[in-house]
């Protein structure tokens, strides 16, 4: 059991209230997931539960976390970057629970986790694994410990599908409880029975932290239907309101016609006229007293509102890609497959899927060094790793708007304050932003221009389960051409025409499944 009472977090840089008298209990048996949207606290909470002392440099915090002397086990969202200059021994060598397991632990665990039984001696530096293959190990630092409770910051992230279905059986079986932050909505679907929601209100003024103990789809669900009610309900009230004033004043005007109208030589009618509009007015004050308190429009924070304008449909059948590689090698020089061969044309819409480390990133950045290059199509690549591409130490507003003439700067404050940030986020480095900010970032900047082929690299990696959706249909409807890197199952199903997967012996065609 972990017990959270009372607990405010403010921001220091902004003076930002995260969360605000917030109280909860993680009890054994808990799948709990912890979701909203970017950068409205939920990685510091999971931080502070684990350890308090890891958001001091950024944060303030009043409020108490008790356990009944439960082993907590964190896995961070991003690795440490001193820990990321580490070869793999050396991240385990300083890991307790490591020198502790037998040979057949390991064994076993890295025949779960799909990795190689020697991976834990590694002198690969750990900076240098694609993102699978580093939250797959970082995950296995975490059981090695054997915790009564996992406080997971987006385990999901970048494993492949295999590993996927085996983080979804053990969160599930898991005996403990679990914690996680994810934005795989089929992950969640299938393994939380809590949902813990975070919202910020009014401009992110106001938080709001909603405690549903259901599972997710059925919060969702049921969180629409209530919501829908709700405004069925303030929209009804309002229209019955409206018409019973009309009608009053109606009565009013024909009494006051009839004032107008009535003789000097009747003072008798015009006393009862004064007394009539008396009731009159006296009725509507009581009406007024009686109907004060309507239902209010439900509030909850929107999903982001981002339209690709500026870009032209592509013409079907257009010749975009007709790639041949005899091989692919990473960085290193290590041989990733052969004969990879991939044509694509205008406006289709393709994934590239397969097991962590066989070179997908390699070769979309490959395909994104092509495509870049070449002037009869304009291409727009969106990276994994988010610091190829944005200047880290410039502002959202400096990116988007790099002339900084006045109405490109509006322009650009515009479309961020439609993307929920801030207006001290548009000034903050980039580099200071969530995971989530920074692609939205990258997402504005495709409708600031007039790209027709998109080369994504896990795109939906770090956007919200409640802006996935959102961002699903946008690019859905992209009119031009699409090449990714995925292992988001909605965005596969949804979004994708053909898929690939990645082999030693090159690409191979797959049949879509649902998402």
């Amino acid at each position: 059991m972990v017990k959270i009472e009372g607990l405010t977090i403010l921001h220091r840089r902004d003076l930002r209230t995260i969360l605000r008298d917030f109280s909860f209990q993680l009890n054994k048996g808990d799948k709990a997931v912890l979701i909203g949207e970017e950068g409205n606290g939920k990685s510091t909470l999971l931080k502070w539960i684990f350890d308090p002392r890891l958001v001091e440099e950024y944060a303030e915090a009043e409020g108490t976390r008790t356990t009944q002397g439960e082993l907590l086990g964190y896995l961070p969202q991003e690795l440490a970057e001193q820990e990321r200059e580490k070869t793999v021994w050396e991240y385990f060598s300083g890991l307790p629970a490591f020198h502790d397991a037998s040979s057949a632990e390991l064994r076993k665990l890295s025949a779960e986790l799909r990795i190689a039984d020697d991976a834990f001696w590694s002198d690969q530096k750990m900076g240098t694994l694609s993102g699978g293959e580093r939250v797959k190990l970082q995950m296995a630092g975490v059981l090695l410990a054997d915790p009564d409770v996992l406080l997971l910051d987006e385990p999901s992230n970048d494993i492949d599908l295999d590993t996927l279905s085996w983080l979804e059986e053990r969160i599930a079986g898991f005996p403990g409880a679990v914690l996680y932050i994810s934005h795989d909505e089929t992950l969640i679907e299938r393994t939380a029975n809590r949902v813990v929601l975070i919202e910020h209100l009014r401009k992110k003024t106001l938080p709001r932290v909603t405690v549903a103990n259901v599972p997710y789809r059925t919060f969702a669900e049921e969180r629409r239907r209530a919501f829908d009610k709700q405004e069925q309900e303030a929209v009804s009230e309002r229209r019955e309101e409206r018409k019973a004033l009309e009608r009053f004043r109606r009565i009013e005007q024909a009494v006051e016609q009839s004032q107008r109208n009535v003789s000097r030589q009747d003072p008798h009618g015009g006393r009862l006229l004064k007394k009539k509009m008396k009731a009159v007015r006296s009725m509507e004050r009581r009406y007024e007293r009686e109907h004060g308190e309507m239902t209010d429009f439900p509030e909850e924070e929107s999903a982001i509102d981002i339209r690709f304008g500026r870009q032209k449909a592509m013409p079907a059948g257009k010749t975009v890609l007709e790639l041949s590689l005899p091989e692919l090698r990473s960085p290193s020089g290590q041989l990733l497959a052969r004969n990879i061969a991939l044509n694509l044309r205008g406006p289709e819409k393709i994934c590239i899927v397969g097991s962590n480390g066989s070179g997908k990133t390699t070769l979309i950045r490959t395909i994104a060094g092509e495509l870049c290059a070449r002037t009869d199509v304009r291409a727009f690549y969106m990276p994994q790793d988010y610091e190829e591409v944005l200047p880290y130490d410039r502002t959202p507003v400096e990116y988007l708007a790099p002339s900084g003439e006045k109405e490109e700067v509006t322009t650009a404050r515009t479309f961020l304050g439609s993307m929920k940030y801030t207006a001290q986020e548009m000034f903050h480095p980039i580099r200071e932003l969530s995971g989530g900010q920074k692609a939205k970032l990258l997402l504005l900047k495709i409708s600031l221009t007039e790209a027709d082929v998109l080369i994504l690299d896990e795109p939906t990696r770090n956007l919200s389960p409640l802006s996935g959706p959102e961002v699903r249909e946008i690019l859905r409807g992209f009119p031009g051409a699409i090449v990714s890197v995925s292992h988001d199952r909605k965005f596969i199903a949804e979004v994708c025409d053909r898929i690939f997967r990645m082999t030693p012996d090159g690409l191979t065609p797959e049949e879509k499944a649902n998402g």
